[in-house]
C-alpha cells in the first residue's frame, strides 16, 4: 500500500478536521503531493498541493480556511481544514501531483449540522 489516507469524519459547519496522508518513500520523496476531493456524482478534483520544499497552492474556494503542509522525513502530507462549509463534503484523496500513483481509499470528510 503506497497511500493511506486518514482523519476524516462528521463535522458541522464552522468545525475543523486535520487529514493525514501516510506515503511510501518512493511514492513521496522528493515529489509535489497533492489533495484532492470527489464528491458524490463529481469528478475528482484538486484542492491543494505542497512542493518537496514546501510551498503550496490552494484552489480559490478553499484559499484561507484549508492549509496543507508536509513532513519529509515521515513521508507525510497533511492537510489541516477550518471554518468547513457543507460544499466541502467528498471522499478526500492524496497522491502525487502531476505523476499519480494508485489511489489510496480516500477519508470521508462529511459537513452537516
Amino acid at each position: 500500500v503506497q497511500l493511506v489516507e486518514s482523519g476524516g469524519g462528521l463535522v458541522q459547519p464552522g468545525g475543523s478536521l486535520n487529514l493525514s496522508c501516510v506515503a511510501s518513500e518512493s511514492v513521496f520523496k522528493g515529489y509535489p503531493m497533492a489533495w484532492y476531493r470527489q464528491a458524490p456524482g463529481k469528478q475528482r478534483d484538486l484542492v491543494a498541493m505542497t512542493s518537496p520544499s514546501s510551498s503550496t497552492y490552494y484552489i480559490d474556494s478553499v484559499k484561507g480556511r484549508f492549509t496543507t503542509s508536509r513532513d519529509n522525513a515521515k513521508y507525510t502530507a497533511y492537510l489541516q481544514m477550518n471554518s468547513l462549509k457543507p460544499e466541502d463534503t467528498a471522499v478526500y484523496y492524496c497522491n502525487r501531483a502531476y505523476s499519480e500513483v494508485a489511489w489510496g481509499q480516500g477519508t470521508q470528510v462529511t459537513v452537516s449540522s
